[in-house]
């Protein structure tokens, strides 16, 4: 039995499946947290010239309007979702949604470079905080099997969806009401957000913890390792891989992580129990993620470059180029999840990193002066309804089996192997497609064509990436079947990357911070 709002329910009670009013109002307002989080990290790159002018960054700081957020967003995820399970999953995500906005209200008023960077920093906490919230609260809402699988399906749909859409809106609002607009549009979302939160996802106390009970010391060693390490990954390709400061970032990152695990073992509350990872198939649908990420951010990176760069398409034009994808996602979220429920999870992550890479592929084969219709749309979409089923049927074997008051951790763990193998992805690609463009310079070759090879290259092994998590994908678990009902309310539970590249910089950067 379980209660919301002082009402007992029975484990039969339909009042949070998707075919009611409830469940599809709360299936929307969770997605809407997952579209703010990752959009924001996809809209603010077309503003940057524009951001660079308005407040007088140097190229050197330019950079971090962008990275700051995925620095705090990825370095804080793991504590975010843990503290979900332990203080209550609402609670947490109304605190997330407050410094959000707040912090989106100060990058808009922002008039120095500081104040806009600090804004950003505290931008990506307050999205680490809200989106395992809203995850863990999805995957408790709704029963394992084809409720859940379905509600999986739109919250990895709008992964997808809201990386494509937020470069386009990030074009429109620059071109359009100004670069701070790209900021000001974020509070009355979280306030709206904030209010069907409130009116839809009962009080859940979480796990109660007493004094000395929380885990600070893990806390601080896992958030320090997790931040030294996205920071090492964005700035990898700047200062070089085999740079001291890489190798010193790293090691400090790993002996960090290291002391963590060693002190989770010890403690008798530990922050992040390790027996999670226990939980079938959990660590491969993570490393799946992590790696699909990773070959799946070329495309929007690579391609856009391409765009940009070699077809000569504006901001705006080249951000339109995407909207196709966004309907190749929804398209294929809503197949995978019906699939996930049919067939279960492994043949649909399997067959959805295949078809990906196939169109990631696609597009690398692209000829110097290729056409958008028949040349570039074709990839787009076949890489669209591959990893669309990848995005919705890896978030059901990862959450499949997790105990309610380990669903946070379970999100975190999740949303954390996104931004890593996204970080991950762009370090190792941008290293491949600069090397490309330097041996080539160095036979002689023009420019322009040198960079356009590149950027086919990093393209190519972004494919090879998406064939590598299908082999990956052999080890998740293969769920499918239903399980009882768990209620969340229950009291006791780009400057451009055109110009980057002009300036001889990785993609996503602007130029090194000394």
């Amino acid at each position: 039995m379980a209660s919301i709002h002082g009402q007992v329910l029975s484990d039969t009670d339909s009042r949070l499946v998707l075919r009611s009013r409830l469940g599809a109002i709360t299936l929307v307002l969770l997605c809407a947290v997952q579209f703010l989080d990752i959009a924001d990290a996809a809209i603010v790159n077309v503003a940057l010239p524009s951001i660079q002018h308005s407040l007088g960054f140097s190229q050197q700081n330019l950079q971090w309007v962008a990275s700051g957020y995925i620095l705090t967003y990825g370095g804080f995820l793991l504590l975010g979702g843990r503290l979900g399970d332990l203080l209550g999953r609402r609670r947490l995500l109304l605190t997330g949604l407050a410094v959000f906005a707040v912090s989106s209200l100060a990058a808009g008023l922002a008039n120095s470079a500081g104040l806009l960077v600090a804004a950003r920093l505290a931008q990506g906490i307050g999205a680490a905080l809200m989106a395992p919230a809203a995850l863990s609260a999805l995957t408790t809402s709704f029963r394992e099997g084809k409720d859940r699988n379905t509600a999986l399906g739109a919250w990895g749909a709008i992964s997808g969806l809201a990386a494509a859409a937020g470069v386009f809106l990030g074009g429109v609002i620059s071109q359009g009401p100004g670069w701070r607009w790209v900021f000001f549009v974020n509070p009355p979302i979280c306030v709206m957000v904030a209010a069907g939160a409130l009116a839809l996802l009962g009080k859940d106390r979480g796990v109660a913890i007493k004094g000395t009970a929380f885990d600070s010391q893990g806390a601080v060693l896992v958030t320090g390792g997790m931040l030294l390490l996205v920071y090492s990954l964005v700035r990898a390709p700047i200062v070089g891989w085999g740079s001291l400061q890489t190798v010193l970032t790293l090691t400090g990152s790993a002996a960090l992580l290291i002391a963590f695990a060693r002190n989770e073992l010890r403690s008798r509350n530990p922050l992040v129990p390790f027996a999670i990872l226990r939980v079938k198939g959990l660590v491969a649908a993570d490393l799946t993620q992590l790696i699909a990420f990773s070959g799946f951010f070329s495309m929007f990176f690579y391609a856009t470059l391409y765009m940009q760069e070699i077809l000569h398409y504006s901001p705006l034009k080249a951000g339109a180029a995407y909207l196709p994808i966004t309907a190749g996602f929804a398209v294929a979220g809503a197949i995978a999840s019906q699939l996930v429920t049919r067939i279960g999870t492994r043949p649909v992550v399997v067959a959805g990193c295949l078809i990906a890479g196939a169109g990631i592929y696609y597009v690398s084969r692209v000829p110097l002066h290729g056409s958008y219709v028949s040349d570039l749309l074709p990839g787009f979409l076949v890489m669209s309804l591959g990893a669309g089923s990848v995005f919705v049927s890896v978030a059901a074997a990862a959450n499949a089996g997790v105990p309610s008051d380990k669903a946070g951790l379970a999100a975190g763990l999740l949303n954390s192997s996104q931004q890593i193998g996204s970080a991950l992805g762009l370090a190792i690609l941008s290293a491949v497609a600069i090397t490309r463009t330097n041996d080539l310079l160095a036979a002689q070759v023009s420019h322009f064509v040198a960079a356009d090879a590149g950027y086919h290259r990093a393209l190519l092994v972004g494919s090879i990436l998406m064939t590598a998590a299908a082999v990956l994908a052999l080890r998740i678990g293969n769920t499918r079947n239903a399980a009882p009902l768990v209620m969340v309310n229950t009291a006791p539970a780009p400057e451009s990357d055109a110009q980057g590249a002009r300036d001889g910089r990785p993609p996503g950067a602007a130029a090194p911070v000394s």
